[in-house]
């Protein structure tokens, strides 16, 4: 079953807190079930993000690059974290094909509160970006 509102909370740098989280089917609905390819790293991540929430392994092997991807990836099996929200920093391309994000995803696992502040670096190969890796942040 596919939520409402979207679990990315349209997040952006330009995000207010109090702004409406988008539908669904208007954010990352259309990358994950639709296809359409996101237009830059930004909503990549946010989709990306989204994935998680809804355990959708298939499009998060689809969105990390061959090269980086864990064999043993499956994030349909993990009923102990509950996604809590994202927030996304910042966003820049460094050039026309390669970008980076910086996000903070708050999660809860066994009942205790966590946040994984990540700046995660996208190459675009062929029109499509993906995830190549990140470098996990303790501030």
């Amino acid at each position: 079953m596919k939520p409402d509102e979207c679990p990315c909370g349209g997040a952006s740098p330009a995000r207010r807190p109090n702004d409406r989280a988008p539908r669904y089917a208007d954010c990352c609905g259309r990358f994950i079930n639709d296809g359409a390819l996101p237009p830059n790293a930004m909503e990549l991540m946010r989709s990306r993000y989204t994935a998680y929430v809804l355990g959708d392994t298939p499009y998060l092997r689809a969105t990390w690059s061959d090269a980086t991807c864990p064999v043993n990836l499956d994030a349909s099996t993990d009923a102990q974290t509950k996604w809590l929200g994202l927030q996304i920093k910042r966003h820049v391309e460094t050039d026309p094909d390669h970008a980076e994000v910086e996000f903070v995803a708050r999660y809860k696992t066994g009942g205790r509160a966590h946040r994984l502040h990540e700046t995660s670096r996208f190459v675009r190969k062929e029109g499509r970006w993906l995830y190549i890796d990140g470098d996990v942040s303790d501030k």
